[in-house]
């Protein structure tokens, strides 16, 4: 769940240049979506088949149908190596100890050849294996993102996850064992009161393991999932915006507290430890997506793939093209983007682009604690994190002089 391509109104190192760029295709970063899980959570609608057993194989041909037809577009260039990599899911811990080294089989070694590449996989802890943990370091994985979402064994159960309460410090073990110095953990809050969940134990727990990295989320109501299904019916209450809020301010006084940095609305790290992929999303810049259901962007095109798994990969191996749909975003849409991008990051917005005509809005942010101005820049505080998309859509009404819908 760490890497999240951004839509604007809906979802360190060097300073990111100021909204969308890469205008000559030149691409730096790939993310590669693998879609089998063993089984579907109970909130999730991400593009993920259920499928026990190891597509290893059938993924890998896929992937490289697809990569080969990218490469004789025009629209996609690859002068340097990659700076990041990114492979999602689903669960690709689930593709046996071979499949990282397909991949990058499949990239190739020149694209893979940056010294300082982070190549992250993402995998459940249940079968994030000593083996598995081994290939990829062999591979060439650097930095791996684990799906622990809690603790609790009656929330784990509720969610449909196959780890217990151990999984998640047996999967830290093997990843530091196969010499992994950079992992990530994902947390959600915001679950049903009805499972008294402890969410300062949860915390507690995944600082004791010692990660570089997390990222929380907050539990959101998908209306094609289960939770959604049963929250619509009945059988379900989510938390309260109180509950959600006070979880939410209480997982950033702890961490930060514990000397991680946050850098953006939902992720932490210590110091350096930031995620580079996804700060080419924050950033505006181009990247690449393959498999299905993967977005790719280049300002000011975005599109995305085919979501079901079995049409994308018939479609693929056929020599057919795998985008589902494009849109082309006009200058409204990329400065929303723009705004709520830097928004969501520790960088903010610069201020000189800010007119002065919406220096009215900014001002009551200020005044309420949601903003801050430091060194020419507008970023929001913790509290108006928990208001971002209404304060995002505020700012860009503001900066045009309209409101929503004129």
């Amino acid at each position: 769940m760490d890497e999240v391509p951004p839509a604007a109104g809906t979802q360190s190192g060097e300073q990111p240049r100021e909204g969308p760029s890469s205008t000559d295709g030149a691409t730096s970063s790939v993310y590669v979506h693998a879609p089998f899980c063993a089984r579907r959570c109970f909130y999730c609608d991400f593009a993920v088949t259920v499928d026990r057993e190891s597509r290893h194989d059938a993924w890998l041909n896929a992937i490289s149908a697809e990569w080969h037809q990218i490469r004789r577009e025009d629209l996609f260039s690859f002068p340097e190596p990659l700076r990041t990599l990114y492979v999602g899911g689903g669960t690709p811990s689930l593709l046996g100890t071979c499949a990282m080294d397909g991949l990058a089989s499949v990239i190739g070694l020149r694209l893979l050849s940056h010294p300082d590449l982070e190549w992250t996989a993402e995998a459940n802890p249940e079968s994030f294996t000593p083996a598995i943990a081994r290939a990829w370091r062999a591979a060439g994985v650097n930095r791996v993102s684990l799906g622990v979402q809690s603790f609790h064994e009656p929330s784990l159960r509720w969610m449909g996850r196959l780890h217990g309460s151990a999984g998640a410090a047996e999967a830290v073990r093997n990843a530091r064992r196969a010499g992994f110095g950079n992992v990530s953990a994902d947390l959600i809050f915001g679950l049903p009161g009805h499972l008294a969940r402890d969410w300062g134990d949860d915390l507690e727990r995944v600082l004791d393991l010692g990660v570089e990295h997390m990222s929380l989320y907050g539990l959101t109501v998908e209306p094609r999932t289960p939770l959604g299904r049963a929250v619509a019916g009945g059988r379900e209450r989510v938390a309260s915006e109180c509950r959600y809020r006070d979880e939410y301010l209480e997982a950033v006084e702890r961490l930060t507290g514990a000397g991680y940095l946050h850098y953006e609305v939902s992720s932490f790290a210590i110091p350096g430890r930031e995620s580079r992929h996804n700060e080419v999303y924050w950033s505006g810049r181009s990247y690449l997506g393959l498999g299905n259901g993967a977005h790719s962007f280049r300002k000011p095109l975005r599109r995305w793939n085919l979501r079901d798994w079995k049409e994308y990969s018939t479609s693929v191996m056929k020599g057919d093209s795998a985008i589902a749909g494009h849109e082309v975003l006009d200058r409204a849409a990329l400065r929303l983007e723009r705004i709520w991008l830097g928004l969501r990051a520790r960088r903010g917005v610069s201020l000189a682009s800010i007119p002065a005509r919406a220096t009215a809005v900014t001002e009551r942010w200020m005044r309420r604690d949601w903003a801050r101005a430091e060194a020419g820049r507008l970023r929001l505080t913790v509290e108006g994190w928990l208001l971002l998309d209404a304060l995002a859509i505020e700012l860009d009404e503001a900066v045009t002089n309209r409101k929503d819908g004129e």
